[in-house]
């Protein structure tokens, strides 16, 4: 199907010229560059862009930073001449958030293109203010007919692969953009907190990749302010904030926003780190996560201070983000014939069913950081996501998936579709009874992509416990191939208005569609 734009081109380049000024404000390789002229003058600089999070309907919600402490005004309009404009007012930014904050936006237009600019003024004079930096974003439809279409990955900057000025930095961000997809789903691993980005790495053929390295990435993050600075490091690529300023988000967390394959509970035996208590790293990452990314859940007295949560997108979309990392169990071999806590944690896993079946949406999208069927190791004995590598019947965490597809089959629960990332290759997976050791569920697609700035791995092995047939697989032979020697990989959904089918494309950089899948709606096995 071919691109069509939604928004003419001129307004789209337009409205993004106030993100193009905090872009040049900005030079890379130089973290935390404040504009000259906004030093001299005293005035708040917002250099690192602009973010819409979780947007539906009627809502959204607005980030920005700030260079020193400033007030935070929001305005909103049907035009990007900012006519008959409505003005919010933010918070105050502090050093306590890192100079971050947010604006929730209630009220909204349904399926309306929304233009914004977000100034910073002086907290002691109003009238002092920073250069205005500008976003769009368009609100979900109250109409089915208008459909819906996103893009999704994740895995940024993992394996020491950071942002390389030779091959242009994080340039998948522009083609991203230019398919202008109503949002984008980062399915976790935002950031490597456990990888250093060293100044260079020499490749197998020779070649050296550049980095743009920061202080805070020199090393692992365990304190509060180096977990603020890994956060920080992906927005010094311009491409990634042009994205953010046009594409609203919704983000979920996986392991190496702490540390690789972490759990609750854990106590590290890693020389790198002098806190080993892994809770406290957590606890420090979480604070961090929660003021650089507009997460509903984590803002506001109402959210709950968690990132699980429905974002609702019009009568074809619900999307269930799941967070498989906060409630889990320790990582073992995965053979316990009795576990109540899996994965998801009891209390998820009620929240998720229960929010299933009051979805009225034609599609439930179920956004997993990790995978269901793929065995994804940790160390020799140990396991990392659900899957143990015993066809048998579930145990371990797969007796609550079991729990959960159950659910989803006796409450005829339809629409069911199941995306992630995590393992750094892209494949499609259709899981079925009859190939099943564990039979009482109906047939589901589940479909994996990235990364989009790490390296890239060889496909992991199948378990048979749920059935899945790999239907399309594409990796690499070798581990951690560079982002210079293969193209980045993300996903995109589109659910048609009219008919209501939804066609998942597997992507890469450069145009390429890898693989491609329409499923029908009300309907199971596919």
């Amino acid at each position: 199907m071919p691109y069509r734009p939604r928004i003419p081109s001129p307004d789209r380049r337009t409205v993004l010229r106030g993100s193009l000024v905090a872009t040049a404000a900005l030079a890379l390789p130089v973290a935390g560059a404040v504009a000259p002229a906004f030093a001299r003058s005293g005035r708040p600089d917002a250099a690192w862009g602009v973010q819409v999070g979780d947007v539906t309907s009627s809502s959204a919600l607005v980030w920005v930073r700030s260079d020193r402490p400033a007030r935070m005004v929001v305005e909103t309009s049907a035009t990007e001449s900012f006519r008959r404009a409505r003005t919010w007012h933010g918070p105050l930014l502090g050093a306590g958030t890192d100079f971050t904050g947010t604006t929730p936006l209630y009220g909204l237009p349904p399926g309306e293109q929304v233009y914004y600019r977000v100034t910073l003024a002086a907290p002691d004079d109003p009238r002092r203010t920073g250069e205005p930096v500008y976003g769009t974003f368009r609100t979900a439809p109250a109409r089915r007919r208008d459909g819906v279409r996103f893009l999704w990955s994740g895995d940024i900057a993992g394996q020491g692969w950071g942002i390389n000025p030779d091959i242009g930095g994080y340039r998948v961000y522009d083609e991203m953009r230019r398919l202008d997809p109503d949002f984008f789903l980062c399915s976790g691993d935002n950031i490597y907190a456990d990888g250093v980005i060293e100044p260079s790495v020499t490749l197998p053929d020779g070649r050296v990749w550049r980095n743009v390295t920061t202080e805070e990435k020199a090393k692992v993050a365990e304190t509060l302010a180096e977990y603020r600075g890994n956060f920080r490091y992906n927005l010094l690529d311009e491409h990634l904030r042009r994205f953010n300023a046009q594409v609203p988000s919704v983000i979920q967390w996986d392991d190496h926003e702490v540390r690789n394959n972490w759990y609750p509970g854990q106590i590290l035996d890693d020389a790198r780190y002098t806190e080993k208590n892994v809770d406290v790293l957590a606890a420090r990452s979480m604070r961090a996560f929660g003021e650089y990314f507009p997460v509903s859940t984590l803002h506001g007295p109402a959210g709950g201070g968690r990132v699980h949560r429905v974002v609702r997108h019009g009568p074809l979309l619900d999307l269930f983000v799941l967070d498989m990392r906060t409630f889990r169990n320790a990582n073992s071999p995965g053979r316990q014939p009795d576990d109540t806590t899996g994965i998801l944690g009891a209390e998820q896993l009620a929240w998720l069913e229960r929010e299933l079946s009051k979805s009225r949406a034609v599609w439930k999208v179920i956004a997993a950081d990790m995978p269901l069927g793929l065995v994804v190791a940790d160390g020799a004995a140990n396991f990392e996501a659900v899957a143990q590598g015993d066809p048998g019947a579930p145990l371990g965490r797969e007796l609550q998936i079991a729990e959960l597809l159950r659910f989803i089959k006796h409450r005829g629960i339809t629409g069911t579709v199941w995306l992630t990332a995590d393992v750094h290759y892209t494949s499609a997976q259709h899981y079925a009874p009859e190939r099943a050791a564990f039979k009482d569920f109906a047939p589901f697609w589940e479909f994996v992509t990235g990364p989009l700035a790490a390296g890239q791995f060889p496909s992991n092995a199948l378990d048979g416990t749920f059935g899945p047939d790999q239907v399309f697989v594409q990796a690499p032979d070798r581990a951690n191939v560079s982002p210079m020697e293969t193209p980045a990989l993300f996903g995109e959904v589109d659910i048609d208005g009219d008919s209501g089918e939804l066609t998942v494309r597997l992507r890469e950089q450069g145009g390429a569609v890898l693989f491609s899948k329409v499923l029908q709606p009300g309907r199971v096995g596919q």
